[in-house]
C-alpha cells in the first residue's frame, strides 16, 4: 500500500515540476533588457486598401464652396415648403479593386496605397481649381472600416474596430482579453491579405522582445491573428468523459489508500 501511495506522490511531484518548467513560455518580451529597438523607430501610417470605406469631408471658410464636395449635405423641404440645407448622415466612399473612388465634381481618384495624409493632400490639390483663390480648403479623410480579427486561444475572440487606424498585435490580443494559459505565445499566426488579394502567413513570437522591430508588429486592416492551442490543451480536448471518470475514481482510491495506511500505522 505504501508503494502505491509513494507512486502517486511521485507522479504528482513530476506533474508539478513539469508545470513549473513550462512557465518560461508564458511571459512576454522575456529578453526586453537586451534588445535594440532602434529598428522600431518611426510612426506607423495605415495605407488605403481595396474595399476600404472612407469618410471624406471638405471644410472651407465659405460653407457654400465646400457643399459640392461633401456627401453629408442634404437638401429637404420643411413643413412650410421652404428648401432647407443641413448636414445629413455622413456617407462613405468605397475603394474599388483598382484603388479608385468616385469623388464629387472631380470624378475618379486613385487613392489606393496612400496614407491618410497623402490622400488628404491629393484630394485638396484636385479640388483647388474649382475654388476661389482666397479659399484654403481643409480635407479630412478617415478609414471607417479599419477592423482586425482575433481568434483561437484568447478569452474573447472576435472582430474589433480600430478608430485610431493604428493597432499593434499586442493591443489586438489585449482587446480580445489576452491569451488563455493554453495559448502558444511563441507561435502566433498572422494572416494578411495585400492589395492584390494575395494571402501571406507570418509567425510571431510574443516571448521575444524583438517582436517590436518586426514589420508585422503593427496590424493592417482586415488582418487575422490566430493563437494556436498548446499541447496541454490539445491533449485535454482529446480526453473523453470516460477518462475523466477514471481519473476521479483513481483520486478516490488514492485518498482511501492513504487513510488506510494512516489507520494501520
Amino acid at each position: 500500500m505504501k508503494k502505491i501511495l509513494n507512486l502517486v506522490l511521485f507522479a504528482a511531484l513530476c506533474l508539478f515540476m513539469g508545470s513549473c518548467g513550462s512557465s518560461k513560455h508564458i511571459a512576454y518580451f522575456q529578453n526586453a533588457d537586451s534588445v535594440n529597438t532602434e529598428a522600431s523607430k518611426g510612426l506607423f501610417d495605415a495605407r488605403i486598401m481595396p474595399k476600404d470605406l472612407l469618410t471624406i469631408t471638405v471644410s472651407t471658410t465659405d460653407p457654400k464652396a465646400a457643399t459640392p464636395f461633401n456627401l453629408s449635405v442634404t437638401n429637404t423641404l420643411n413643413a412650410t415648403g421652404t428648401l432647407y440645407t443641413g448636414a445629413g448622415s455622413l456617407q462613405t466612399y468605397l475603394v474599388d479593386n483598382d484603388g479608385f473612388i468616385n469623388f464629387p465634381v472631380v470624378g475618379q481618384l486613385k487613392v489606393g496605397g496612400m496614407t491618410k495624409r497623402e490622400c488628404e493632400s491629393y484630394i485638396r490639390d484636385k479640388i483647388l481649381p474649382y475654388m476661389a483663390k482666397t479659399e484654403n480648403p481643409i480635407v479630412t479623410v478617415k478609414m471607417a472600416s479599419f477592423k482586425v480579427a482575433v481568434g483561437g486561444e484568447v478569452k474573447s475572440p472576435g472582430v474589433y474596430t480600430v478608430d485610431q487606424e493604428k493597432i499593434s498585435v499586442i493591443e489586438a490580443l489585449a482587446r480580445a482579453g489576452d491569451l488563455t494559459i493554453y495559448g502558444k505565445r511563441e507561435n502566433v499566426l498572422l494572416i494578411r491579405e495585400d492589395s492584390t488579394g494575395m494571402k501571406t502567413f507570418h509567425r510571431l513570437n510574443l516571448n521575444d522582445a524583438n517582436l517590436v522591430n518586426s514589420p508585422y508588429y503593427y496590424l493592417q486592416q482586415n488582418d487575422y491573428v490566430y493563437v494556436e492551442p498548446n499541447k496541454v490543451q490539445a491533449q485535454n480536448s482529446a480526453i473523453g468523459s470516460s477518462v475523466t471518470i477514471w481519473f476521479s475514481v483513481l483520486s478516490v482510491v488514492t485518498s482511501v489508500a492513504s487513510l488506510v495506511v494512516n489507520v494501520l500505522r
